[in-house]
């Protein structure tokens, strides 16, 4: 008995992608597998660990958890949309600077979850970046520089924000 398929056009990472995929082929399958998106990780397979977040039209979801028969007219953003080794953003470049990762294993679904936090809230507190990374694990690092990564970011956006706002300004008159 062959596997129902379904055609489905979907945006991922800022490009048109229109791709068969079988009724039950779940989102990180096909990133990973299909469209070689290898920077979602699958960790635990059932939701758990945050490794396999991505954004789906602006939220944090799992994908590990998500059938990609669900994805049709989604836009779709994952780890590879923040920067790449020549130009980290801002996020990434904290990291980096305050050892926020070990492994990195966890390191796509926090970056995902962190960037949704500072979407939505440019000046988190201590509180608020914990609530918003409780549901990313990370076995080696204690969160502490990760949490001192995120802070870092939000300091340099709110720079940068008012920079341009200046900028802006100042072009004006």
């Amino acid at each position: 008995m062959s596997e129902e398929t379904h055609t489905i056009s979907v945006q991922i990472n800022g490009r048109k992608v229109k791709v068969t995929v079988e009724a039950r082929m779940l989102l990180s399958d096909l990133l990973r597998g299909e469209l070689g998106l290898t920077g979602t990780h699958v960790g635990c397979a059932h939701g758990v660990c945050g490794a396999c977040t991505v954004m789906i039209d602006g939220q944090t979801a799992r994908s590990c958890l998500t059938f990609a028969v669900q994805m049709d007219g989604a836009t779709i953003e994952t780890v590879e949309t923040l920067g790449d080794n020549a130009s980290l953003n801002v996020l990434q470049q904290a990291f980096h600077e305050k050892h926020a990762l070990q492994c990195g294993f966890c390191t796509p679904g926090v970056l995902m979850s962190a960037t949704q936090l500072l979407n939505r809230n440019p000046d988190p507190t201590e509180t608020e970046i914990r609530r918003a990374l409780s549901g990313n694990l990370c076995r080696c690092t204690g969160y502490v520089n990760i949490i001192r990564a995120v802070k870092l970011a939000a300091e340099r956006m709110r720079g940068l924000a008012a920079s341009s706002s200046a900028h802006a300004s100042a072009s004006r008159e």
